[in-house]
């Protein structure tokens, strides 16, 4: 996954004007307590990342 897609699901999760918001505010811990902003500047995958997502978010099974 690129970090295009990454964001893409991103807005599509939480709208265009929220996903940013949300990525660098929320601490997840299966990214080490970290934010997705921080794990994706720490050289986490963006695919790790979103799992790491999907997973907080309680997404469906279609979004992963």
């Amino acid at each position: 996954m690129r970090h295009t897609e990454f964001w893409a699901r991103m807005e599509e999760a939480l709208g265009a004007g929220y996903a940013r918001h949300w990525a660098g505010y929320h601490v997840i811990g299966d990214l080490g307590g970290r934010t997705a902003d921080e794990a994706l500047e720490a050289g986490v995958p963006p695919k790790e990342v979103w799992r790491a997502v999907w997973a907080a978010l309680d997404l469906p099974a279609r979004d992963r």
